[in-house]
């Protein structure tokens, strides 16, 4: 492609080679571009005079890989559903590249349901147009709804079926996201015990999300801002009846945004047990434990930052606990 579209400046893909794996996604048959998000981009300074049916098809397919793009899938792992995973990862998304606004933000564009990585274990990497619908129209509502999220610039039909129960047609999306850093990317190399790599993401995350974090300590201080952003989140989650529906620590972003719409619903009549993802038989992401959960993945993370808070660590761990109990206090004001 010889017209520059995107103004790509990728720092993700400059750390350390075990942080992603680099790959491009892979090609669909027939795509078309089924839906352009043209306030967003705007924001983002892509032209959308630069983008019609046959190049957007192309680009947000990843049938073309446009110029300065550096596609990888990141590497995480998770706790899900309580139990941890040590290797997850992007198994059906590329990032493409990253993009900043007029006023200096930066943000990922990526592309989910791009085919298989090496992450992608037993997966396609693929996925049907329904939930992309879905992730589009959701996080677009809690945008507008003031509410922190990913966002989506694009929706295209791939020309082809993805098999589940039965064969549905596909669908690619193009998510935006002030980072795809999540909870889980440091459990990655927490539980490796590969503390400079894990130093490393710290580091990159304290300069992308948190440069203003100040004081003598600024592992502890990065602990606190990330507490109290997501005590935010949540209790605005709440107050309008939003159930994410699978709160694991690999689909809690860093940054405090609204992250991986999968079973997710606005509650219509009010019932605190209300679940939306059916293999949770516990109830352990219904409405009114999110709270609860957000904690609990929070813990998680304090426990990636022990080796760095303090030198002692039972010092470290009770300046953490410390920390921790900051939360309800934090989501009670902003409930």
């Amino acid at each position: 492609m010889k017209k520059k579209i995107f103004n790509f400046s990728n720092t993700y893909s400059k750390l350390s080679k075990n942080f992603y794996e680099k790959v491009n996604p892979v090609p669909v048959k027939n795509p078309k571009l089924e839906q352009y998000n043209f306030d967003l981009s705007t924001y983002l300074n892509i032209d959308p005079k630069n983008i019609s049916d046959e190049t957007g098809k192309l680009i947000f397919s990843g049938n073309l890989i446009p110029n300065g793009a550096c596609p990888i899938a990141m590497a995480y792992a998770g706790h899900q559903f309580g139990n941890f995973v040590s290797k997850l990862g992007d198994g059906r998304a590329v990032l493409i590249g990253e993009l900043t606004t007029n006023n200096g933000e930066r943000f990922d564009l990526q592309l989910k349901g791009s085919g298989r990585t090496s992450f992608s274990r037993q997966g396609d990497g693929r996925s049907p147009i329904g939930p992309v619908v879905r992730e589009y129209v959701v996080s677009e509502a809690l945008h507008y709804l003031g509410i922190k999220s990913t966002r989506s610039l694009a929706i295209v039909s791939t020309g082809e079926n993805v098999e589940r129960e039965k064969s549905i047609p596909g669908g690619i999306l193009t998510r935006i996201a002030s980072s795809h850093i999540r909870i889980g990317t440091f459990e990655y190399f927490y539980y490796r015990n590969d503390l400079k790599s894990l130093k490393e993401l710290v580091e990159y995350t304290i300069q992308r999300h948190f440069f203003d974090v100040n004081g003598k300590n600024p592992y502890e201080s990065l602990l606190k801002a990330v507490i109290k952003s997501q005590a935010s989140l949540i209790s605005k989650w709440m107050s309008i009846g939003f159930i994410h529906g699978v709160m694991n620590t690999d689909n809690t972003s860093i940054s405090g945004e609204t992250i991986d719409l999968g079973p997710c619903a606005f509650m219509d009549h009010f019932n605190p047990n209300q679940v939306f993802s059916y293999i949770d038989h516990s109830g352990r992401y219904s409405y009114s434990n999110q709270g609860k959960v957000m904690l609990w993945n929070l813990s998680k993370f304090a426990e990636c930052l022990l080796p760095f808070i303090n030198e002692n660590l039972d010092k470290s761990r009770e300046q953490a606990i410390d920390c921790l109990n900051l939360f309800p206090t934090y989501f009670n004001k902003y409930w």
